[in-house]
């Protein structure tokens, strides 16, 4: 089976940022430490709701930008 990543990023400046997004939104879900942690060790709902939170923040902070408001 081949690898079929999607999860490239597709401005290089924003990789910080997105990981520090990442570890914000698990530190807030109780996941401490979690760049450090075997992340196949976590269920798939733990690394789910890191993953649907980023969405949802991403997608709300596309939603202000384009509006035209802030936080």
């Amino acid at each position: 089976m081949a690898n079929n990543n999607n999860n490239r990023i597709v401005v290089p400046e924003a990789r910080q940022a997105l990981n520090q997004m990442k570890t914000e939104i698990a530190s807030e879900l109780g996941l401490s430490n979690y760049e450090s942690i075997d992340k196949g060790n976590l269920t798939a709902r733990q690394n789910g709701y890191v993953g649907g939170y980023i969405t949802k923040r991403l997608v709300e902070q596309a939603q202000r930008s384009l509006s035209g408001t802030s936080l």
